[in-house]
């Protein structure tokens, strides 16, 4: 593997890897402020399947020999706060839903980005998770359009 690959792997393990841990943290932080059951389940969900995306990162991860970072603990902080604030005067679904959307659409933004830049140096077994994360994630940005 060329030290190119190598460097791609590693920085797009490492992208998909936070965007899933911000999800995984974003999801923790707003899930006891969610009342209606159905907004809930889909919230559950939408954890379960970031843990197997985040799961297959740290094992691929571990296969080429990185290692990924945990997301910065300042970050995690206002990230917690704005979604205590935000909920904290309307923790209705609609308006969940509007929170959660903005995360994903950041998210996807943030992983295509990346993606453009190193996609043509990538093992087919990351270019695949990429792939994997961006399908789930415009998944889930489709299912908050249609509860708002």
């Amino acid at each position: 593997m060329s030290e190119t690959t190598q460097k791609s792997n590693e920085e797009m393990l490492a992208e998909v890897y936070r965007n899933c841990q911000v999800a995984l943290e974003s999801i923790s932080d707003i899930l006891p402020e969610v009342e209606d059951a159905p907004t809930r389940e889909e919230i559950c969900r939408q954890h379960e399947e970031y843990e197997k995306i985040s799961s297959k990162a740290c094992a691929i991860a571990k296969e080429k020999g990185l290692e990924l970072k945990e997301p910065n603990p300042v970050k995690k902080a206002m990230m917690w706060s704005a979604i205590k604030m935000n909920t904290l005067a309307d923790n209705s679904p609609e308006h969940i839903a509007e929170l959660m959307l903005s995360g994903t659409v950041t998210g996807i933004k943030c992983l295509r980005t990346s993606y453009s830049e190193s996609k043509d140096n990538l093992t087919p077994d990351v270019d695949a998770l990429v792939l994997e994360l961006l399908n789930q994630e415009e998944s889930f940005e489709n299912r908050y359009k249609h509860m708002l």
